[in-house]
């Protein structure tokens, strides 16, 4: 049989290369003379660069930069052979994983460290810059990104404001001339909520980034004056760009790209062209796919429901690996997903499948083999 493996990361445990490895090694465990085919996925959030650096080649530039509370982190930049692209992750430098959960804040938090990579990126010279937006913890319509790039947001008296999505309240001017260098910017998201209002990044994501009620409502307001001192202050902002689709991502993010006349692509989108997983869908008997948790918002263009209606589409059937499964049965069959499988279910109990997360995988895929394989 050919086996096509291409799961996202399980967040907080595993990487999508070290989830496919586990799955690969428990299939080998029961058939070893099936095709494996490992092709692991990222929609722009954490694991963005990491996927990607295989199919660019390239180099991997390491860049000192900061996370989201301005303490030292590393990260890095990824340029193709010919170092006119670059790709950057803003998890590495905004990630919610980079916090403990008493210290999210995203009244405080800002996006600077991103600003450090694009700067280092269009430095290397790259004359496209594309980043991964997902899994941030802040929520300062890129505002930080921008101080780093040197169009710092002022107070009335000219002063530059204090980092994170709270001080937006007192925006009224940007500081200075973004240092892009004509580079162009891409966002690389499969989030479509525009910035502000009832589906905007403070409502729909700002919770889970520790904002309660009250901070909600507060940063949405920012959000939407700082929207207005883009729109008066950067030529190349649309004047519409806190409605526009994807200018919500990563807490704002979306907006300050395409206010620096930039774009939004499908994450998913462009790492499925990267790594050739279309030809690798074609070429398959069995699909296994899989995230950390498998829920209602897996089949809203996350990764697991770009693979499943790729293998649809092709008559193969799929399989999901999850932490967690939420999802319906027949909600999960008409996205094109035949089995999921829960390590939480075969451990018993959550603590343990967050501990053993290989093994885990390595014991469901050895199950899967067994009832899959012709051997």
């Amino acid at each position: 049989m050919r086996i096509l493996v291409c799961p996202d990361k399980f967040a907080g445990t595993l990487s999508a290369p070290a989830v496919a490895e586990a799955v690969a090694a428990g299939w080998r465990e029961h058939a070893p003379g099936d095709e494996l085919t490992l092709r692991p996925l990222s929609d722009g959030g954490p694991g963005f660069v990491e996927v990607l650096a295989g199919p660019v080649g390239g180099e991997r530039i390491p860049v000192r930069t900061t996370d989201p509370l301005g303490r030292p982190v590393d990260a890095e930049v990824l340029l193709t052979p010919d170092r006119t692209t670059a790709y950057v992750e803003s998890a590495q430098a905004c990630g919610l994983h980079l916090l403990a959960p008493d210290e999210r804040d995203p009244k405080a938090t800002t996006s600077y460290g991103l600003g450090v990579l694009v700067l280092a990126a269009v430095e290397s010279g790259a004359r496209t810059v594309v980043i991964g937006l997902g899994g941030s913890a802040t929520n300062d319509g890129g505002a930080g990104m921008l101080a780093a790039l040197g169009a710092a947001p002022l107070d009335e008296h000219g002063a530059a404001l204090p980092y994170g999505g709270a001080a937006l309240t007192h925006a009224v001017g940007l500081g200075g001339v973004p240092m892009t260098r004509g580079a162009t910017l891409v966002a690389a998201t499969d989030v479509d909520n525009p910035l502000t209002g009832l589906h905007g990044a403070s409502s729909v994501y700002g919770p889970q980034k520790g904002a309660d009620r009250a901070d909600v409502l507060l940063l949405d307001a920012a959000l939407e004056r700082f929207a207005g001192v883009l729109v008066k202050d950067l030529p190349t902002c649309p004047p519409d760009v806190a409605a526009l689709p994807g200018a919500g991502a990563a807490g704002g993010l979306g907006a300050a790209v395409l206010a620096l006349g930039g774009r939004c692509e499908s994450g998913i989108g462009l790492v499925t062209r990267m790594i050739g997983l279309e030809e690798a869908l074609d070429g398959a008997d069995l699909v296994i796919t899989g995230e950390g948790s498998f829920d209602h918002q897996s089949l809203r263009g996350k990764v697991v429901a770009g693979v499943a209606g790729g293998a649809r589409d092709r008559g193969v059937p799929c399989v999901v690996l999850a932490g967690r499964v939420s999802t319906g049965r027949r909600e999960a069959a008409n996205a094109g997903i035949t089995e999921a499988w829960s390590l939480v279910d075969h451990f018993g109990g959550e603590a343990e499948a967050m501990a053993r997360p290989a093994d885990g995988l390595r014991e469901l895929a050895t199950r899967l083999a067994r009832q899959w394989s012709r051997q």
